[in-house]
């Protein structure tokens, strides 16, 4: 399949667009005749937050170009620039910015979003997709979010919303395609019990009729780089996630592409009972490490302390290990 004539990202664009923010902001000021100090000094601001926002390196608030258009008695410009700015973060949503009300919020914005959107065609590369995470999962992930941008006051809250955002799995009239890496399910992001109860989720939710759930093997041959992860909704919106910010493309070469990118993924995935060989082979070479853990641990221990293994151990115990019963199991023996 030939993909469609590259055009100016929109990454580029949304700089520009910054660029062109910041020009006209310098424009009002040199208007009113003030310098860049000046103008800091006016609203109480370090000099180099003037230079940054004139020069597209900084995006503006809200209260940003209320101040500045204040200040430069440019006040009937505020509309226009606001107008200007909440176009920008549209396209670039700063995750500083967008997580500023907290994990939660975000949550409930995306199942607006969902709500509205009748075909989900989803890639993952190194994660399991939002809509299909456990609670635990999903916790690790926010976990990391908090660690990062210092957000971790509401991660429960963050779980419950992420959770309440799965119904939309089960109405009828939705369509959801998912293609995940099979790295995406050995990567250790959360503990092995979590990881362990995410894959026997997704096992189940091959049964869904509604969900197609494709997973590419280690063995596949890509015929495009599984690159970063993307969401398309119906064939309106692409959302990308990178460490800083969320890109949503929405020009329609921009569209095709990813549309096409999808398909070439989709088509060297696994689906039905082969999908579903992949996720036990991950599961049992999961549960084999946790075996293997637990024997080293009792070759190690045996023979200092007599102690039960504790239950959720059992199922990787070989017979040959001997369930000691005279004194009680400490769980600080366990790593």
């Amino acid at each position: 399949m030939t993909l469609p004539p590259n055009t100016t990202s929109s990454v580029t664009k949304v700089h520009e667009a910054r660029r062109a923010l910041g020009l006209r902001l310098r424009e009002l000021r040199r208007q009113a005749g003030l310098t860049g100090a000046g103008l800091a000094a006016a609203l109480s601001w370090p000099a180099s937050k003037v230079s940054k926002l004139e020069n597209g390196r900084q995006t503006p608030t809200d209260d940003d170009i209320l101040a500045w258009t204040g200040a430069t008695g440019a006040s009937a410009e505020a509309e226009g620039l606001l107008a200007s700015l909440h176009t920008l973060e549209l396209q670039y949503a700063e995750w500083q910015r967008v997580l500023r009300p907290g994990l939660g919020p975000v949550q409930r914005e995306l199942a607006d979003v969902e709500e509205k959107t009748k075909l989900f065609r989803v890639f993952e590369a190194s994660v399991v997709p939002g809509l299909l995470q456990t609670g635990e999962y999903a916790r690790a992930r926010f976990m990391e979010a908090a660690r990062l941008f210092g957000k971790a006051d509401d991660v429960d809250e963050a779980v419950r919303a992420r959770l309440r955002r799965q119904e939309v799995l089960y109405r009828p009239d939705r369509r959801l395609h998912f293609v995940v890496t099979e790295a995406a399910l050995r990567f250790r992001r959360c503990s092995d019990d979590a990881m362990l109860a995410q894959l026997e989720r997704l096992v189940a939710l091959t049964a869904l009729r509604n969900v197609k759930l494709g997973i590419i093997g280690f063995d596949a041959r890509f015929t495009i780089g599984p690159w970063h992860g993307f969401w398309l909704l119906d064939d309106d919106l692409v959302t990308v996630e990178t460490f800083s910010a969320e890109l949503n493309l929405a020009q329609p070469q921009e569209i095709e592409v990813y549309r096409a990118v999808f398909d070439q993924l989709a088509a060297v995935a696994s689906y039905g009972s082969e999908a579903r060989a992949i996720l036990l082979r991950v599961i049992d070479d999961l549960a084999g490490r946790a075996r293997n853990r637990c024997i080293r641990f009792f070759c190690r221990n045996i023979a200092k302390v007599a102690i039960p293994a504790p239950p959720r151990w059992h199922r990787f115990l070989p017979d040959e290990i001997p369930m000691r019963l005279e004194a009680p199991w400490k769980s600080q023996y366990f790593c």
